[in-house]
């Protein structure tokens, strides 16, 4: 597991709501939630090579359909 680097973030009180309610509907936490939409961002950004080992839990499996 990689280190984590702790430090301070003010996000506005509406925002942080919207954050903890969408994180409770993927089961989990708001820091959870908040280090995976950095990844995901950083990722699509191409700031992150893809696969790379310590990376965020992924997205739920979109449903399948054949």
């Amino acid at each position: 597991m990689s280190a984590k680097k702790s430090f301070v973030l003010r996000i506005d009180e509406e925002v942080y709501k919207a954050i903890e309610k969408w994180a409770a509907d993927e089961f989990r936490s708001a820091n959870g939630q908040l280090e995976w939409i950095i990844d995901k961002a950083l990722t699509e950004a191409g700031r992150k090579k893809k696969g790379k080992a310590g990376s965020q839990p992924k997205e739920p499996d979109a449903e399948v359909t054949e």
